[in-house]
């Protein structure tokens, strides 16, 4: 089973991403976080009991309390976290969002809604 982490302050596109996942991907665990701090906490976790990180970490790159690329440097700051795969996605198709996620350590940018598949898919 693949571990996915997916950070986005929306209930909906989380709700989205969860129906999918199981509809879908079977072979994805899906864990939905809503604030940076519970996705971190839940990594530290991790780390500290010696499980696997996620394949992959989603982070939405707006939110209302901490941003995505605060969660990002935070991470790429981190020895622990500092290989995991990252993808930043936003609802915005600006280039400088782009420019800015990918410069702070992501490793992807996706527009929303995400497919959740083929960027799984893609960070194998």
């Amino acid at each position: 089973m693949t571990a996915v982490f997916y950070l986005d302050d929306s209930r909906d596109d989380l709700f989205y991403a969860q129906y999918v996942c199981r509809r879908k991907r079977p072979d994805i665990v899906l864990s939905c976080f809503q604030t940076a701090d519970t996705a971190f906490d839940a990594l530290s976790l991790s780390a500290a009991d010696g499980a696997a990180l996620p394949a992959l970490l989603i982070v939405d790159l707006y939110m209302p309390v901490d941003s995505g690329i605060g969660l990002i440097t935070r991470l790429r700051a981190d020895h622990r976290f500092a290989s995991m795969r990252i993808a930043v996605c936003s609802g915005s198709d600006a280039k400088a969002d782009r420019e800015r996620a990918l410069a702070c350590g992501a490793d992807l940018y996706v527009e929303k809604p995400i497919d959740l598949s083929a960027l799984v898919d893609i960070s194998q």
